[in-house]
This record gives C-alpha cells, sequence and structure tokens, in this order.
C-alpha cells in the first residue's frame, strides 16, 4: 500500500472540499454527515464551476462496493416503505446517465420487485426511443430512453408510481424536464424523486411543489442527507479563472520535471500485459438497464454472481488477492462492475480491500491536495464509438492510490482497438499498477421487433418559451432550430422577383415583418372584440370533432405558423372543458419542398403516429392540404414510420378541402390579421440548404424586439375567455358536424382554376383565396389586386385598409366561394400588366 494512501486511511482530518471552499468561498451546509458524502471539486465546464464529488457514489472516488450498493439500496427500502407494499410492487424505477445509473439500479433492489430502466446517451440501431430530455447544466444534455418493452413507461391497468433516482438533486431541472415529458405521454398520480442529496434552494423548492400542483400528481422527496451550497457573486468566472491557473501551473511544473503532473495525461508508457477473465455472463440478462431490467433479470444475476467473482479472483495474483483492488466499471455500465465488486468482497472477505469506482465523460480539474475531492486524473481517448465522435475520457483517483490490481469491467461494445491501443485506458492503467484484468460483458441487445423510428444519432429537441416564442412552455413545442442571428430578411419586391423568376424559393428567405400601424391596430382590437365569440364555436366545434374521431388523447402538430395559435386555442378547449392535457407542437411544411422530416421523426419517436393530428388556422385552395399528403407519402416511402394521417384539422374552411372543420363560412379570423406579432413572435418557416441539414429542423427566427407589439397571449386569452359562453352551441354544431357529410368538395380548387385563366395569369399558386390567405398576399407579396365578393362587410374592413395602403385596386365580384381572393403580380417585374388590367405574358 502506498505511503499516501495509508495516511489517508487512517487519518480523516481535511475535509474534501477545503481548497474549492478556501478559493472561491462555496459554503456547503446541511445535516449530520452532508461532508462524509460530499467533497468538492472544479470542473471545465461552461455552465457550472464547482463539482459536488460524493464518497458514496463510486463514480469519482473510489469506494467499498458494500458501501455504494448499501446506499441505494437502502434509499429504495425507504421508498417501499413510503410507499406501501402494494403500490411499491406496481413502481417503476428510472435513473439518470451516467452518473446514477448504478444507484438507480441499487434503488429498485431495494424496491425488489420494480423493474428499472435507465436513460442514456448511446444510441443503438433498431431500439425505439420512448422518449427523453435534457439536462441543462451538464457538458452532455440530450438523454435517451430506450426500453425494449414500449409499455413499460406507459400506464396499464393498474397504475404504476415512477421513481426517479439522480445522484443529486440540486436545482431540480433535470426531474422537471423528464416528469413533464413523461407526464405528457403517460400522466401518473404519483412521482417519487430519490437522491443521495437535497441541495435545493428555497426558490427551487418552491418550484417542485408549484410543478406539482400544475400537473395535478403528489411528488414525493426521499434523499439521504440534506444541505446548501452557497455561492458567491461571480463563483463562474473565478471557477474558470482557477481552473485555467491551475492547468498552466502545472502544465509549467510537468514541463519542468519532464514528466507529466497528477492532472495531465502521463507520457504513453508500454502496454503491459492484460489478463481477460471470461465471467460466464449468464445468457439473456442484460449488462445494465439501458433497454430495462426486470426482478427475472434481477434474479438470475444474483445467482451467476458469486461463480464470476470466483472467476476474477482466480485470475488475481497472489499479491493482489490480500491487497488493494479496484473494480473500475465503465461510464454508463455502473451495476454490472458494482455487483461485480459485492460479490468479490464477499468471495475474498477481509484478506483483500475491494474498492469500486468508474470512468466518466466529465472533465474535472485534478488537484493532489488532501483538502481536493480529485487528487489524480487518468485521461484516454473514448473507446466505445460515441455517437457524438470522439473525445477524452478520465478516471479519477486511481493513479497513485496504490492498488495491487485493477480490474477494468467494460460492455462488449466498448472492447474495441482504442481501449487496448498504446494511449488507451488499458495501457494508462498499467502504470499505475502491478496487474490488469479485462472482463467484458456482452452489450444486449433486445431482440423485441420494434418500429422503424429509431434514429442512428440524437435528434434534436423542441424549442419552448421564453427562449423562443412568447407562448408559455406548456402551450407548445417548436420543432424548429432557432435562427435569430442569421440575417434572412429582404425587401418584399426583390424576393418576389427572385421567386417568380425561379431564382429562389420563397422559403429561402423571409420578408421583412410588417409593422402595423395604430388604425390597423385598432382594426384588429376591433376585430377581435366582435369575432372571438365566433372564433371560439369554431375551436370548440373543430376539437370536439377531434377528440370524438382521433381520441382519447391525440397529440396536436400544427402547421407554423398560421396553424400554431388555433393549436394553441385547440388544447386550451380540451384542458378547460374536458381537463385534458394535449401535447403539442408546431411544426414546418414548404409548398413545394414538403414537410420537415426529422420533425416526423421526432414526433415518430415520441408519440404514436396514428395520433397525432395536424392542424392549421383555414384553408384556401386546398394546396397545403394536398402537399402533407405527397408528403407523409413521401416520408413513407423513403423508409420513414408509416402510420401519419395526412388530413387537417382547422378552424375554417372556406374551400371545401378538409373534412375536420370547425366552418366551412370565410371570415374574418383576427390572428390572420398580423405576421408574428400574434404568432408568438416566430417567423414563417426557412429552408435553405446552407442553412438546414438532413437531421436538422426547419428553421425559424424569434423576433424577441417585438416584444412591445405582441399581441399573441392577448389574442389567445380574449378567445378562450368565450369558451363557456358558447359550449353549448358547440355541443349542437359538433353533433350535427359528426352525423354530416364531411367530403371535400374542392369547391376552393375550381373557383381559382377558373380565376387564374379568366385574368390571365395561368399560375394558381399566385391566386390567393380567403380572407386569410389575401391578408397574407398583402402583408408578405406583391400583391396586384384584389378581388372582394360583392356585399361583404366587416371581414373585410383590415383588407381594404391594407389594399389602400399599398395602393392595390379593390374589385367588386359576383359568385365569388370566397370572401375575398388575393392575386399575386404575375411573372412580377416591377410593370407587368397592360391596358386592360391583364396580365402581360411576356413581362
Amino acid at each position: 500500500m502506498s505511503e499516501r494512501a495509508t495516511r489517508e486511511e487512517n487519518v480523516d482530518v481535511v475535509w474534501s472540499g477545503d481548497w474549492v471552499a478556501e478559493r472561491l468561498g462555496v459554503a456547503l451546509e446541511g445535516d449530520g454527515d452532508l461532508r462524509e458524502l460530499l467533497g468538492l471539486a472544479l470542473r471545465r465546464n461552461p455552465k457550472r464551476a464547482h463539482l459536488l464529488v460524493s464518497n458514496v457514489l463510486g463514480k469519482h472516488v473510489p469506494q467499498r462496493p458494500s458501501v455504494v450498493y448499501g446506499a441505494g439500496y437502502g434509499l429504495g427500502e425507504r421508498v417501499r416503505a413510503l410507499l406501501g407494499e402494494e403500490e411499491a410492487r406496481r413502481a417503476v424505477v428510472l435513473g439518470y446517465a451516467e452518473t446514477a445509473t448504478g444507484l438507480g439500479h441499487a434503488v429498485a433492489d431495494g424496491l425488489r420487485d420494480a423493474p428499472y430502466l435507465h436513460s442514456t446517451r448511446r444510441p443503438v440501431a433498431g431500439v425505439a426511443q420512448a422518449g427523453g430530455f435534457e439536462e441543462a447544466h451538464s457538458h452532455a444534455t440530450s438523454h435517451l430512453l430506450l426500453p425494449e418493452d414500449p409499455e413499460l413507461l406507459a400506464q396499464g391497468a393498474e397504475p404504476s408510481v415512477l421513481v426517479l433516482v439522480d445522484d443529486e438533486f440540486s436545482t431540480g431541472n433535470t426531474v422537471l424536464n423528464t416528469v413533464r415529458a413523461l407526464h405528457e405521454l403517460h400522466p401518473r398520480d404519483r412521482y417519487v424523486i430519490v437522491a443521495l442529496v437535497d441541495m435545493r434552494s428555497p426558490a427551487d423548492r418552491d418550484r417542485l411543489t408549484a410543478f406539482a400542483a400544475e400537473i395535478g400528481a403528489r411528488v414525493d422527496l426521499v434523499t439521504r442527507s440534506t444541505g446548501t451550497v452557497t455561492l458567491p457573486d461571480g463563483v463562474l468566472e473565478r471557477g474558470q479563472a482557477l481552473v485555467a491557473a491551475q492547468e498552466a501551473e502545472q502544465a509549467r511544473e510537468a514541463g519542468e520535471a519532464g514528466e507529466a503532473s497528477a492532472s495531465a495525461p502521463p507520457s504513453v508508457p508500454a502496454p503491459g500485459p492484460v489478463t481477460r477473465v471470461d465471467l460466464a455472463w449468464p445468457a439473456g440478462v442484460p449488462d445494465g438497464g439501458r433497454h430495462g431490467f426486470t426482478p427475472a433479470h434481477r434474479s438470475a444475476l444474483e445467482a451467476a454472481l458469486p461463480g464470476m467473482a470466483e472467476r476474477i479472483a482466480d485470475a488475481l495474483d497472489g499479491g493482489a488477492r490480500q491487497g488493494r483492488v479496484l473494480v473500475l466499471g465503465f461510464e454508463e455500465l455502473m451495476y454490472a462492475p458494482l455487483r461485480l465488486g459485492t460479490a468479490l468482497e464477499e468471495t475474498l472477505g477481509a484478506d483483500a480491500e475491494i474498492r469500486y469506482s468508474t470512468t466518466t465523460r466529465s472533465p474535472v480539474l485534478a488537484v493532489d491536495d488532501p483538502g481536493y475531492a480529485i487528487r489524480t486524473r487518468l485521461v484516454f481517448p473514448a473507446h466505445d464509438t460515441p455517437a457524438d465522435g470522439p473525445g477524452d475520457r478520465y478516471a479519477y483517483n486511481v493513479a497513485g492510490a496504490g492498488f495491487d490490481a485493477v480490474v477494468a469491467v467494460v460492455d462488449s461494445t466498448a472492447d474495441t482497438p482504442e481501449l487496448h491501443a498504446p494511449a488507451g485506458l488499458l495501457a494508462r492503467l498499467a502504470a499505475h499498477t502491478g496487474q490488469v484484468l479485462l472482463a467484458v460483458v456482452p452489450s444486449y441487445t433486445p431482440t423485441t421487433p420494434v418500429p422503424h423510428s429509431q434514429e442512428s444519432a440524437v435528434l434534436p429537441e423542441p424549442l419552448r418559451g421564453p427562449d423562443f416564442s412568447s407562448y408559455a412552455p406548456e402551450d407548445v413545442g417548436w420543432l424548429l432550430q432557432d435562427l435569430s442571428d442569421t440575417e434572412l430578411e429582404a425587401p418584399t419586391e426583390e424576393r418576389e422577383e427572385a421567386i417568380q423568376s425561379g431564382g429562389a424559393h420563397y422559403a429561402e428567405s423571409l420578408p421583412v415583418e410588417y409593422q402595423p400601424s395604430a388604425e390597423y391596430q385598432a382594426l384588429f382590437t376591433a376585430a377581435l372584440e366582435t369575432s372571438a365569440a365566433r372564433i371560439a364555436r369554431a375551436v370548440g366545434t373543430v376539437t370536439e370533432t377531434v377528440l370524438a374521431e382521433r381520441g382519447p388523447r391525440p397529440v396536436l402538430v400544427s402547421l407554423a405558423r398560421a396553424g400554431t395559435p388555433v393549436g394553441v386555442l385547440m388544447r386550451r378547449w380540451a384542458q378547460q372543458r374536458h381537463g385534458l392535457d394535449l401535447p403539442h407542437y408546431a411544426i414546418s411544411i414548404v409548398r413545394g419542398r414538403g414537410i420537415d422530416a426529422t420533425a416526423l421523426r421526432w414526433l415518430a419517436a415520441h408519440h404514436d403516429p396514428a395520433d397525432v393530428v395536424f392542424v392549421d388556422g383555414w384553408t384556401g385552395k386546398g394546396a397545403i392540404t394536398r402537399e402533407l399528403t405527397a408528403a407523409i407519402e413521401e416520408f413513407e416511402a423513403s423508409g420513414g414510420t408509416a402510420g401519419f394521417d395526412p388530413e387537417i384539422a382547422v378552424l375554417a374552411d372556406p374551400g371545401g378541402c378538409v373534412r375536420t372543420y370547425g366552418t366551412r363560412e370565410d371570415f374574418l379570423i383576427p390572428s390572420a390579421c398580423l405576421n408574428s406579432t400574434v404568432s408568438g413572435l416566430i417567423s414563417r418557416t426557412v429552408l435553405r440548404a446552407d442553412l438546414v441539414g438532413p437531421n436538422d429542423f426547419h428553421g425559424g427566427k424569434f423576433y424577441r424586439e417585438l416584444a412591445g407589439s405582441d399581441v399573441s397571449v392577448r389574442f389567445l386569452d380574449t378567445i378562450a375567455a368565450r369558451f363557456d359562453e358558447v359550449a353549448g352551441q358547440v355541443e349542437d354544431e359538433a353533433k350535427q358536424l359528426l352525423a354530416a357529410d364531411r367530403a371535400p368538395t374542392w369547391e376552393g380548387w375550381a373557383a381559382v382554376e377558373r380565376i387564374s385563366e379568366e385574368y390571365g395569369i395561368h399560375d394558381v399558386n399566385l391566386v390567393k383565396p380567403g380572407v386569410g390567405e389575401t391578408t397574407r398576399v398583402l402583408l408578405r407579396r406583391v400583391p396586384w389586386k384584389i378581388l372582394a365578393k360583392r356585399g361583404a362587410g366587416a371581414d373585410l374592413t383590415h383588407i381594404r385598409l391594407l389594399a389602400e395602403q399599398r395602393g392595390v385596386p379593390v374589385e367588386e365580384v359576383d359568385d365569388l366561394p370566397y370572401s375575398c381572393v388575393g392575386l399575386i403580380h404575375p411573372r412580377y417585374t416591377r410593370g407587368a400588366t397592360g391596358a386592360d388590367g391583364k396580365a402581360v405574358k411576356g413581362a
């Protein structure tokens, strides 16, 4: 045993957080054994300076396996006592990658009968994603849920409790993100959060209480210890500066000494001998909880553990059998090496001193000081071909710790040439111990057939307000990428000429956002008040139709951006009238280019495609209806998940293009009067090859600078306030619609073709029928003229005002199935009409 290791075993007078506390003013306060559980270190992370280093987790600090396992198992027993035997039997345990995968598994063992699943950052080909979430402060944020049994996280005949396990409960953000995502899919009445330490501030405690009330569920918390971390102002910047200074000093000292310091990668040693141990891992038992681990798996593993420990013991040198042995796990693979370690403790007894820890992705500064939790660091390349590319990995407090042998435990996916390379993990270990054993656990591959929806790469996550849009985060998740910092706007005339000449597609740029005059804003306000009840009726009618035909829990997917306010209102109706909390997303579809296939893949990975209901504001001639049908067919033909229904639910269907609608009248929907300022301050969507890659969502901009003119929430609140008033009418209208023949007539398409020929345009794309589409022409395109149905009243007041402001003639006509039709300037070259007002063919 090394002199330093002996000194630290016998003398425990220095807290392993003193070094950080003294230099940064970080204070750790809590109940009795908090300082025994935690030390402090500094991380190389732009989001958080300090790292709470657990002494009983087995990640950064080698600890007796029985202590690590006992900490998790004991928490599981406490959860079992809290729930009672009957409810504990129905519990499902979810642990967090990478740090809490072993802890969560031990908690599940303590519950005895609970199946276990942990999140993962390793995509697995052929395994359907059942969900995912973000960890805001982490250096690697995307968590995937990949259960072999797709019903593991679902609610069966008997309601289940979800037990979420993390090593520390610091702000609660990760847990809230998880519960919010899973609650949308499978609502539960009860959740239990388990952590070794609860380090939340009072504000974060209040936030969890409010969140539980918001979702209408009971949320319990079970922890071993409670405390708080006090961070002085500027601690992040000071911590980053301290890390930089320490690394520079260590590099200088290493250069002067001609060798690497404790925290820098040592010179590449000659590969030492490595003894491979055949574990005889039991067939059919998963290597961990990445795809789920059942009580039956647990029984099979428990029976096999003594024999596997004997094989490891037999491979140890005589000296190691009476010395210090480290069982070293690998990133998310924590439980298997932990249980091998507990079994080895029992096999070797008091003759040997067994310790357990794992390698990690997390970059942490190492300082060889008794008052610092991370004394040494080994650096080596990743050896499991990670989805996010190659990078450094780390093993802490292994070098210089006096281990006579190290048993490296990896899964077969990670048993690669990189592991055995001269600079790989095994060689790094060989430089610091007398013997290296390698035990490989077969990587478990689910055999259950699964949908095609799983991606080979991590899909992006939806954007939500207030970071993207002025809508509340629960109102809508935007399946878009944020292009707010990209210059995309161009003058309207230049855009029109480029579009019509074939030089550019309309979705490759954005028009300059229309800034309404005071007169126009007053018109919007008046129109909103006048039509609020009428719109509320249409919202209620279309929502009731969807719930009746596509229920009980449809997933609303609005076509951005006109569909988004309608989707939010439908969600509010379902919540207010039926107590339903429907998922709602916004997706991009581009005429001539199709729907966002990456967004469809995301939806298929998180929801049943059969539950998806596409939502739009209104129909014109039905171009988007046709576009969506063709796009879904193309998506399935290219191997995408089948099952999406291309039928669109709309507020108004004046063109007779769909069978799910609130009304077929062509009337003023105030959200059509404006652009982003009534749609969450989000632009029309953008699709350009240099900005949107094959695995990216289409783009959009958040116009934060227009917040002073934003009426998005006001629009929603005004209409939702009329829901109760129109409920009786909605009930009658929905019954009538459900019993009626609602087959599309395509009356509008015939009218558009007639107008296109009659006015010499010969391009139906330049004919925009209906109040909503005509408004868009006046706001975004170069209008030629407006056709108004003779006798149309207040619904066209804003149309006439906009036409006057832009100098566009309004022509009164008869026999128009719409209230109005907007004609885009044909063959636009800033002068393209003859004396008779018809299009000039050669212009």
